[in-house]
């Protein structure tokens, strides 16, 4: 479930970890030297205890990406747990299954970013909303303790979200409109209030201007788009993604509404999670920001709707779906170890011209043998799952979910080296730190990501200072970041190209260094100090 260096996002957030783990400030997370008041602290605190537990076995890195991991199993239980409490006993084993084959779950959770914690946050107080009707003291609690987990994770997003649900399900529907939903809310604000203050109180007391930056910038500001943070919102974007990324929940989740009909919808068990979706994709949809992480909290009403007629598809609807998993996860099965075995067998990643185009060509395969016997394990589990499906009522989707394991298992172990050295981060940073003589002094940064000024203080030492930030600061050697496509001259005012480089598989990034020649000296240059060639 994750992986090494696919994404910049999972070894970038670790420097904003090692605050923590290095004995820093709780209150105020730290990115490449600079306070990042992008999210509260709940993930970095977590991931910086983690790999302190883990340190004995694993490196920083590693026992950092395991918080990911915990987060997402919790999600996995509390789904479960949450689809019992709406359609009892053995419906939980479903939405568990449909949970584990949404396409947008594989892309996103094995990456190391506080969306993981905000997840396991929604699930948590989805499963107090549900639980609200028989056990409503505890409901809120639990309620109550999700809605704060997911605001340490992310800010006002879970409280907004939740808060509307449970407030429009007595507003809408009178199964909903009684003392125990009254008690539940009730006892939801009180457990949820110590999340709420005591950080934000803490950070402002420290600083309020940083708690204006988090507030206004990175949660209001990033919402209405007046703060121009994050990717960009597109017409229909969430109606274009969910298809692809909520299946096969989302199709299951129709199927169920539609076999419970119109008098469904005064069943509290179908009123719960539609409304949910439908406030959670509203939520999302008036965001100025937009990205397929966002809507995985989507994918916990879903999977528990999904539970409730997973069961009941059509014989032969069933039976053809089953065997058009088998088919297509049994040729991408057969794929990857064709490809594997070429590169054992030839000492060179296969020549697949669609694929080369995106991994480099000169990666040196060696044998790994706990990955084969992995794989091998996975595999063999496999078929021998594939005769037993008969007796499983579920059986498409757990087809579709046993080999969409299958495939990622395969491409998280015969595959990873080549993977890896294709996004890694590692190997560019330390051909660029080799390029710099030892006393070189600052190093100045323009355009630089904040995943890469992690990355480059985590695998070299040093941090950056940002010309964004810094524009009066003297250095001698100045990093920048810039597309494939854009040619780039050299400095004006006396600057000469020290190095260049990008990550072995990615076709957008270019970085350069430049250094100042002998005798010059001032001030960085402004951004217009950059020509075309």
């Amino acid at each position: 479930m994750w992986c090494r260096d696919w994404s910049g996002t999972i070894r970038g957030s670790l420097t904003k970890h090692t605050a923590f783990w290095g004995g820093g400030d709780w209150v105020v997370p730290i990115l490449a030297g600079e306070p990042f008041m992008e999210k509260p602290p709940l993930f970095y605190i977590s991931a910086a205890y983690v790999a302190t537990l883990f340190s004995s076995w694993l490196p920083l890195h590693d026992g950092a990406r395991l918080t990911s991991g915990i987060y997402a199993a919790a999600t996995l239980v509390l789904v479960g747990l949450s689809a019992r409490a709406t359609w009892g006993e053995g419906r939980g084993l479903v939405a568990v299954i449909a949970f584990l084959g949404c396409i947008g779950l594989l892309f996103d959770s094995h990456l190391m970013f506080t969306d993981i914690a905000l997840l396991a946050g929604f699930a948590l107080s989805y499963y107090g909303l549900a639980l609200s009707r028989t056990r409503p003291a505890l409901a809120g609690l639990v309620l109550g303790t999700g809605v704060g987990i997911g605001f340490m994770s992310k800010g006002l997003i879970a409280p907004g979200i939740m808060g509307c649900v449970a407030v429009s399900l007595p507003a809408l529907f009178g199964a909903w409109r009684n003392r125990d939903h009254a008690r539940c809310l009730a006892v939801a604000l009180l457990a949820a209030t110590p999340w709420l203050i005591i950080w934000p109180y803490a950070l402002y007391q420290r600083s309020p201007e940083l708690f204006m930056q988090w507030f206004w910038m990175n949660n209001l500001g990033r919402y209405l788009g007046f703060a121009h943070l994050g990717a960009e919102s597109e017409p229909w974007f969430y109606t274009r993604t969910l298809p692809w990324f909520a299946w096969p929940a989302l199709p299951l989740a129709l199927w169920s509404a539609w076999r419970l009909g119109r008098e469904g919808l005064k069943r509290p068990e179908l009123q719960l999670p539609v409304l949910a979706v439908i406030v959670m994709l509203a939520v999302l949809g008036a965001s100025a920001s937009a990205g397929t992480q966002y809507a995985l909290p989507v994918l916990v009403p879903l999977s528990v709707l999904a539970a409730g007629g997973a069961n009941l598809l059509p014989q032969r609807v069933a039976a053809t779906l089953d065997w058009l998993c088998r088919a297509l996860f049994g040729l991408l099965a057969l794929a990857l170890w064709w490809g594997w075995m070429e590169m054992m067998f030839q000492g060179h990643p296969p020549e697949w011209s669609w694929l080369t185009s995106h991994l480099p060509v000169d990666f040196e395969p060696t044998f790994q043998g706990f990955a084969f016997a992995v794989a091998a394990a996975l595999t063999l589990a496999w078929i021998l799952l594939l005769p037993r499906l008969k007796e499983w009522e579920i059986r498409p989707v757990l087809s579709w979910t046993a080999g969409l394991t299958l495939f990622w298992g395969l491409l998280s172990t015969l595959w990873l080296p080549w993977l890896d050295t294709a996004k890694s981060y590692r190997g560019m940073f330390a051909s660029m730190q080799r390029a710099l003589p030892a006393d070189h002094g600052c190093l100045a940064s323009r355009n630089l990501g904040e995943h890469e000024r992690a990355m480059l203080e985590y695998v070299t030492g040093i941090v950056s200072l940002r010309h964004e930030v810094r524009p009066d600061a003297r250095c001698d050697f100045i990093l920048l970041q810039g597309k494939a496509g854009d040619q780039r001259g050299p400095l004006q005012g006396g600057w000469q190209l020290v190095w260049k480089g990008n990550r072995p598989g990615d076709n957008r990034e270019r970085f350069t260094l430049f250094g100042r020649q002998s005798g010059e000296a001032g001030k960085l240059i402004p951004a217009s100090g950059i020509r075309p060639e």
